[in-house]
């Protein structure tokens, strides 16, 4: 009976190991303080991206010249559209080609361009042209966003709110991965070039996360975190018995009144 139990501890304990390697981020970092080069990517604007620009300088009537202004359609009007001011502005649709039509200037090619480039090319344009000596450009994502489904706990649809957004900074958002999402298969879906192509990341890995093309993300990328085996195995009836803890302790008290009755049964067989 003492082999037993000392066998059925044992296992518990293996189990528990098991289970913790499976689910513990960065497991190869074994000192703090470790230095990872990571490359620096920001967010650049692509065709059918909508971007908002602000204009502004001393005059305010310049200024104007260069901002569209903010169109709304109100619920059950009967004029249709209105303009209004001091509300916010219009978004700029980037081009298949890369282009915005900006007021004034023209077509201005921003394709390529991170959103400080952006406003940066904006302003030099305005000067060069001679038409505000002194413009502060300010240019603000409006559609950009990437989808999280899959084993996290929140799920959904993310706007994209900076220049550069890590998958941890995504992961983080949806609320971080379940108990039950497989953290050595986080999968990232880009469309790169006209094609799909799937990444795949382990996130127990500090050096396959930091040095992974998809670290720093993009807009339109999906992240899909898999259900592990204990998830897979809930869709079928009783699947999951053989597997849990109470199940193992169930197991091994049974063994041990089996042997305990044997025993005693053996005891009284020798008196008699």
């Amino acid at each position: 009976m003492r082999k037993l139990l000392i066998f059925a501890s044992v296992a518990l304990l293996l189990v528990s190991c098991g289970s913790a390697k499976k689910i513990s981020y960065f497991q190869d970092i074994k000192e703090s303080g470790v230095s990872v080069p990571v490359e620096h990517k920001p967010i650049r604007l692509m065709p059918e991206d909508k971007i908002s620009i602000v204009v502004n300088c001393k005059d305010p009537e310049v200024s104007n010249l260069f901002n569209l202004p903010y169109i709304s359609r109100y619920l059950g009007a009967t004029s249709g559209y209105s303009v209004g001011s001091g509300t916010g502005v219009s978004t700029y649709t980037v081009s298949p080609e890369g282009d915005i039509n900006f007021p004034v200037v023209g077509k201005i090619h921003i394709g390529g361009l991170t959103r400080d480039e952006t406003a940066v090319k904006i302003r030099e344009e305005l000067i060069n042209n001679d038409l505000v000596k002194d413009p502060v450009v300010t240019v603000e994502y409006a559609n950009l966003a990437i989808s999280i489904f899959g084993e996290v706990t929140r799920p959904g649809r993310y706007p994209i709110d900076r220049d550069c957004l890590t998958v941890l900074d995504a992961l983080s958002l949806a609320g971080d991965l379940t108990i039950y999402g497989r953290r050595d298969n986080v999968q990232v879906i880009r469309v790169e070039n006209g094609m799909q192509v799937t990444y795949k990341l382990d996130l127990c890995s500090a050096q396959n996360i930091l040095s992974s093309p998809v670290y720093y993300l993009k807009q339109n990328d999906i992240i899909y975190v898999e259900p592990n085996a204990v998830r897979a195995r809930q869709s079928t009836v009783n699947g999951n018995n053989l597997r849990t803890t109470s199940f193992w302790i169930s197991l091994a008290s049974l063994g041990s009144s089996v042997l305990l009755v044997l025993y005693n049964v053996g005891i009284i067989r020798r008196a008699r």
